[in-house]
């Protein structure tokens, strides 16, 4: 029976090869977005589930508002790690990581440095909390001693080609000798934080023991069966007992007048396989993801499924009148309707495996771009996983039962006697109406799914390129930033010197702080003799030089840039807008403001005010602009040079020369200010990027279906345009009668989306503390697009039809 089945399913597809093309292509289609999908959901949900411990793994982070500031960390004090594991029995292991981003590196007789990326302090108990394989070396004794290191394979191969590492000798920084005592796997992409280098705690050079900084990300794994939230409790006591002290002693303050002044300070866990889609925290070790996007995607690759589903089930429904009359000789030849609603279903299972087998080429084809879009390493072999096979094998089959079932329940209930009659096709006559009622709601669906898309992407460009184009307080054009300066030494003041009297360098800067994501040095600053926390203020602290400001191209609202005329200006400070609104605001030029000088808060240092910079952006446009100053320290962690040149190319090579004259050994490394920037915002460049790809294919599968619907529409009037035609109707009268029962349909599901796509773009924006308004004009356009392209695919059959010979049409039979 099923093998009679499936031999008249393709004997059907094959007679309507038209038909079956659209069904199957647009089936296709949208089967193969929803693999992609599948793909890009399934590798962010499995972020961090590597480790074999995942289950009990948590990180420790920081909430504080203090000082004007809510800061929201996701790192901790350096000491919480060994106090819970020493105070709590719950507390099964510690350990902490503290990044310290880039370092040159080399082996110890090499000449040349390599710029590494991902360089990490770590415990010696690493390996007891983290799932990370060895190579070679023993996982208990790896950072157990000063000076060694434990480095990934790749590394292994960038410093010594094939020759094996263990024991040998790395150079960190020009100067810090560190022996490899093991070797491990590259750490997988789906992690939250990686690191090819991790060097022992003991080489960290830190002020151990301060309650009051964060700078450590902190994980403990808790034993089995311990309630994470309810082991949170303990945190209390925990503030109480040694937070406490430290800050009676810095500010003169109990935790309790400290919250009644309307400070917080909370510690509080968070599960590691929830740390890359949920985390809110600031300063992570990477750009985190969003579980609002992996709701988003999921929901689009439904809808698009269900998009090529409506199409399959509209051509189906709508050809039901040719295949009326084999239905009623199917019936008197004694045919029962189990046996017809099964023919019709296996014809559309049929119909979505051969889809599944063209969406299966299409993922292989098309997953090389996907995985540029979305900065993702997916691999099509990941669909034949124990998870993901499954879902090849019943995806098919669920999409051909649902998209087949109504055409099959339909079809299977024509009546014989009339259908051969030529007669109703149904038992109740008002059938027919409901089955256009549906069609043109499915119709409504489609384009209702494929407007708010077109919304969605269009917010999110616009949001971007307001991003691009706000004024940021700072001008980031031609803006040259070299890394690693402090390669250089004591010559790094003569290469900015060097590089300064080239023709086209306007000005030169050199400091480790850039309004760009870096690193942050928060200090907590009081008017000076007044250490009241409520008179303090919260802010991060910059290390510059006297050309910072000029060469980023700062203004100064109040007072005067730092100068070299005044030897004094090295307790100067200059405050931004939000700092010196925090100060009180009037008068602020010359008052003096001091800051602890060491951490246990029994020094101070003070700075006089010099001047007050306007407000720029540092960090992203989600978040508001915070408190900040800047004094004068010597910092090389980066050369910035702003250039007035038509041909960057060879400036920049001028500049190389210059770095390699006076550092030959050292790797140059730089890129544009305006890079920078921009890829804070990358992740929202891809969803755009994304966004636009899907609704191009959902407004594709819609079209599909449409031009079916069109093209069976005007052959069931073929015999009507004839005779209007011969009574003197024009081309374009027949085509707008064609036309406008869709158009009507499109209209109705503008009216629909436009609301959905309002409330579904404005929760986007939330996010941002700097954002565009949604107006009114993006729904038109987005509506004039559906119009526009729908009545393009109903034009091509209308116009075909109207332009068919009236004589051939009366003939037709």
């Amino acid at each position: 029976m099923i093998r009679n089945y499936i031999k008249i399913a393709w004997r059907n597809l094959r007679k309507q090869r038209g038909f079956a093309f659209i069904n199957i292509f647009g089936l296709a289609v949208g089967l193969a977005c929803c693999l992609l999908i599948t793909l890009y959901v399934a590798d962010e949900l499995s972020y961090d589930r590597f480790h074999a411990k995942a289950d009990r793994i948590y990180r420790i982070n920081a909430d504080i508002k203090f000082g004007g500031n809510d800061m929201r960390m996701a790192v901790s004090p350096d000491p919480v790690g060994p106090t819970l594991k020493n105070d709590y029995p719950q507390v099964e292991q510690f350990v902490r990581l503290h990044e310290r981003g880039t370092w040159l590196v080399k082996q110890a007789r090499a000449a040349t440095s390599l710029r590494e990326d991902h360089i990490t302090f770590a415990d010696s108990t690493l390996f007891d909390v983290f799932t990370l394989p060895l190579v070679s070396g023993d996982p208990k004794r790896a950072l157990a001693l000063p000076n060694t290191v434990v480095i990934s394979e790749s590394a292994a191969k960038r410093h010594f080609g094939g020759q094996d590492a263990l024991g040998k000798t790395l150079i960190f920084d020009n100067n810090k000798a560190y022996k490899v005592t093991a070797v491990m796997r590259d750490m997988p992409t789906n992690s939250h934080f990686r690191s090819d280098f991790f060097l022992t705690m003991l080489n960290d050079e830190y002020p151990w023991g301060q309650w009051l900084s964060n700078n450590h990300y902190t994980y403990v794994v808790l034993r089995e069966g311990v309630n994470y939230k309810q082991f949170e409790k303990n945190f209390d006591a925990v503030i109480e007992k040694y937070v406490g002290p430290q800050a009676l002693q810095a500010i003169g303050s109990t935790m309790d007048q400290f919250r009644k002044a309307g400070n917080a300070y909370r510690l509080w866990l968070l599960p590691i396989t929830d740390i890359h889609l949920h985390s809110k925290q600031q300063i992570e070790f990477m750009p985190a993801g969003d579980i609002q996007y992996v709701y988003i995607f999921s929901a689009v690759a439904l809808f698009i499924l269900l998009i090529a589903c409506i199409n399959f089930m509209n051509l189906a429904t709508a050809r039901s009148a040719n295949r009326a009359k084999e239905v009623g000789v199917r019936k008197v030849l004694g045919s029962e309707r189990q046996q017809l609603i099964g023919q019709f279903m296996s014809e559309s299972v049929l119909m979505t495996v051969l889809a599944m087998v063209l969406a299966l080429i299409m993922v292989v084809v098309a997953i090389p771009f996907f995985n540029t879009i979305a900065a993702k390493e997916l691999s099509a072999q990941s669909l034949l996983s124990p998870y993901l096979l499954p879902v090849l094998v019943v995806l098919p089959i669920a999409v051909g039962l649902l998209a087949g079932s109504y055409p099959a329940f339909f079809l299977s209930s024509f009546r014989p006697i009339s259908v051969l009659k030529g007669g109703t096709a149904t038992r109740k006559t008002n059938v027919s109406l409901k089955n256009v009622s549906l069609r043109s709601g499915l119709v409504v669906f489609q384009f209702m799914m494929s407007v708010i898309l077109i919304v969605g992407t269009i917010i999110v460009y616009r949001q971007i390129t307001y991003i691009q184009t706000t004024n940021l307080g700072f001008k980031r054009d031609q803006v040259l930033t070299i890394n690693d300066v402090y390669g250089l030494g004591k010559q790094a003041e003569t290469f900015k010197q060097e590089v300064m009297r080239l023709p086209g360098v306007v000005s030169g800067s050199i400091s480790g702080y850039l309004p760009t994501p870096s690193s942050r040095n928060d200090n907590s600053m009081f008017p000076e003799g007044q250490i009241d926390q409520r008179k303090a203020v919260q802010m991060q602290t910059w290390g510059v030089d006297h050309d910072y400001i000029k060469t980023l191209g700062m203004q100064i609202a109040q007072g005067r840039d730092f100068s070299r005329e005044f030897g004094s200006d090295s307790t100067g400070i200059i405050l931004n807008e939000t700092a010196a609104k925090l100060f009180g605001g009037t008068n602020i030029l010359g008052k003096r403001i001091s800051r602890f000088d060491d951490p246990q808060g029994k020094t101070f240092k003070t700075y006089t005010v010099l001047g007050v910079v306007k407000n720029f952006h540092y960090e992203s446009l989600r978040r508001n602009i915070g408190a900040l100053s800047m004094v004068l320290s010597p910092n090389s962690g980066a050369a910035s040079f702003r250039l007035s040149s038509t041909n960057l190319p060879a400036l920049v090579k001028q500049i190389e020369a210059k770095w390699k004259q006076i550092a030959p050994g050292q790797p140059f490394s730089y890129q544009f200010l305006e890079d920078s920037f921009d890829s804070m915002y990358r992740a929202e460049q891809r969803i755009g990027t994304i966004a636009l790809t899907f609704a191009g294919l959902a407004i594709l599968i819609a079209c599909l279906g449409l031009f079916g619907l069109a093209a069976f529409m005007a052959e069931q009037r073929t015999k009507e345009i004839g005779v209007r035609k011969v009574l003197g109707a024009s081309v374009f009268s027949i085509v707008g009668l064609l036309s406008k029962d869709f158009l009507k349909l499109v209209v109705i599901a503008i009216l629909i989306a436009s609301p959905i796509a309002w409330y579904a773009m404005s929760q986007w924006l939330e996010d941002f503390a700097y954002k565009i308004d949604i107006e009114w004009w993006v729904f038109a356009l987005a509506g004039l697009l559906a119009i526009s392209i729908a009545l393009l695919t109903v034009s091509f059959q209308s116009v075909k039809a109207a332009l068919m010979n009236p004589v051939k049409s009366l003939r037709s039979e």
